[in-house]
């Protein structure tokens, strides 16, 4: 209370012109015209120039000379992070007061009023510019420049490829434009551009300083399916896949890896195109030079099945040294067939060298000789005379290439298959993979042939039929098959025979047809053509009695019933028309 009561009230203070807004003797007009030209005038939705007065991780709080200073999101400072006090900016005017009272600016929408003509300047006068990494994007980064989302290629950010593209997210680099698409607003930039001049100029010193024959040293760049790429220190070499070894290599990441630091020699090189050609596996002895002096023609190696084609298949002995195994040289076989069938890539093979050239660094290998050859000894494994099961390998009009084994083969003559039946083509006996049985006929030791036969496993039924089918004998068979010339009759005590259409008439005068079962009298025999000439007319024209001589041949043929069947259709009608040499033997008899 004593505070108070020590506090004076001012005698001349004028409460009156206080309420009306005039203080200390100033006039509220002289205050205004003060405040104006104080102040800045501010519009709203333009661009001015402002003063930061403040910056922290959140807000940038700028001065552009209004009674209130404006604040901005610190993001939208992100492109410039040496940003501080008493920098000037450029900002755009939202509101000159919000509901707070508080002017409101944004310097990302003033940058972006100005960054089209601010892009396309840098574009045109080649500008080195700052941008701020945004993001990655399939294919490369978004960079903030100048506001616009701007695309940076993965190519484009340096001239080493990139592996690790989150590294970059948020940093702010520096970058030319090198391309902008005006319809769509599209800005494309390059870090890589900056540096690829001082790099050209790198380049073209070391180039000028390269020789045929020079060992240097690289780092692993990049590796593809046709080679490895090697920094020698501001420009690239490759090492063709064919130079890492001197073996084959089917990737190159088997030889080497990435960012490994190697030795290489150039190889060759050209200045204008730039390009370099590096060996690696020349600086070590050929493995040819290394290989074993005693080595030789006969001698037994192994190795890995590295390439295979239908003609062979390439065996690694040693590294970078490799044989030649022929198709022919894998199986004693002769027929053609691929060397898929014998091996495959990665096996592993015993073989025997057939040549070595070391000059031409050649060699031919074989598998086949590791077993005998079959023909040596043919005629003691396959006398003739002797039986065997074979296997059909294919047909051919004439006959059947059969395999008893690996490397022996045999043809069965069409010829030789049936006793009975004869055989139009192969096809009809058998099949291709069947099994057949078969004897040996002959040997051919010199082009490597049997000569078989199926049918010598069987009795020669002909045998027996020339005691059945006398001349004149009467027997019954069916007629199976009807032609122009005739009809083939199937005989019931076995074996073919055939008739002419004249012999087929019957006693009532018809012609007999395919399925009538009638007796037939044999008029004609021929054991050394395997021909039975047959009449059913005969048996009704000369009577149905037998000879004497004719019923024993019947009584026994009866008991041959099960004789196997022959297709006999080749007879001719004039060798059954004994009617007209019978009267022509009448007439020769009166004229005598």
């Amino acid at each position: 209370m004593s505070n108070l009561q020590n506090v004076q009230p001012l005698d001349d203070f004028n409460w009156e012109e206080f309420e009306n807004g005039v203080s200390a003797g100033v006039s509220k007009e002289a205050l205004e015209k003060s405040y104006d030209e104080t102040l800045n005038k501010v519009s709203e939705h333009q661009v001015v120039e402002g003063t930061v007065i403040s910056v922290d991780k959140k807000e940038v709080i700028v001065n552009i000379g209004y009674k209130s200073d404006g604040i901005i999101p610190a993001s939208e400072f992100r492109y410039n992070p040496d940003l501080k006090v008493g920098d000037k900016v450029e900002v755009y005017v939202e509101n000159q007061e919000d509901k707070k009272g508080q002017l409101v600016l944004s310097h990302k929408k003033a940058r972006l009023s100005k960054s089209w003509e601010r892009v396309n300047a840098a574009l045109d006068n080649e500008e080195v510019i700052q941008g701020y990494i945004k993001c990655r994007t399939k294919g490369g980064m978004i960079v903030d420049v100048f506001g616009i989302e701007a695309f940076l290629p993965g190519s484009q950010i340096d001239v080493h490829p990139i592996r690790d593209y989150d590294v970059f997210v948020g940093k702010t680099m520096e970058f030319k434009i090198v391309k902008i698409n005006q319809e769509f607003r599209n800005v494309v930039v390059s870090h890589k551009a900056l540096i690829e001049a001082e790099l050209e100029a790198q380049k073209k010193e070391i180039i000028s300083k390269l020789e045929k024959g020079q060992v240097l040293e690289g780092t692993v760049k990049n590796i593809t399916s046709y080679g490895v790429f090697v920094d020698l220190g501001g420009v690239d070499g490759l090492i063709h896949i064919t130079d890492l070894s001197w073996g084959r290599v089917s990737d190159p990441h088997e030889v080497v890896t990435l960012d490994q630091k190697i030795n290489v020699v150039i190889l060759d090189f050209d200045e204008e195109k730039k390009r370099i050609a590096l060996g690696l596996k020349q600086l070590t002895p050929h493995p040819w030079d290394a290989l074993d002096a005693e080595l030789k023609v006969g001698d037994h190696v192994k190795g890995k099945v590295v390439v295979i084609a239908d003609y062979g298949a390439f065996v690694e002995i040693a590294a970078g040294v490799e044989g030649l195994i022929h198709v022919s040289e894998m199986s004693w076989s002769q027929h053609l067939r691929s060397a898929q069938e014998f091996m495959h890539v990665g096996d592993e093979v015993e073989a025997v060298i057939l040549t070595l050239d070391r000059d031409e660094r050649k060699m031919s290998l074989g598998i086949k000789q590791l077993k005998e050859d079959p023909w040596e000894a043919i005629e003691n494994k396959y006398p003739v005379g002797s039986k065997h099961t074979a296997k059909v390998r294919n047909f051919t009009n004439f006959g059947i290439f059969v395999e008893l084994e690996e490397g022996v083969d045999g043809l069965i003559h069409i010829s030789d298959l049936s006793w009975t039946k004869k055989v139009k083509h192969p096809s009809e006996f058998t099949t291709v993979g069947a099994e057949i049985e078969v004897i040996v006929l002959e040997i051919d030791k010199e082009n490597r042939r049997l000569s078989l036969g199926h049918k010598q496993l069987e009795d020669n039924p002909w045998d027996t039929y020339e005691t059945v089918y006398t001349p004149g004998s009467v027997h019954t068979g069916k007629i199976t098959e009807m032609m122009d010339k005739g009809a083939v009759i199937t005989l019931n005590e076995g074996g073919e025979g055939f008739a002419t259409p004249k012999h087929l008439v019957k006693e009532d005068g018809t012609q007999a047809q395919q399925g009538e079962e009638l007796e037939f009298k044999v008029i004609e025999f021929v054991k050394e053509t395997k021909r039975i000439i047959l009449s059913h007319s005969r048996t009704f024209e000369e009577g149905k009695e037998e000879p004497a001589a004719a019923k024993p041949a019947r009584k026994h043929a009866a008991k041959k019933a099960d004789a196997p069947a022959i297709n006999n259709v080749t007879a001719g009608t004039s060798l059954g028309d004994l009617d007209v040499l019978a009267d022509l033997k009448a007439k020769m008899e009166k004229g005598e």
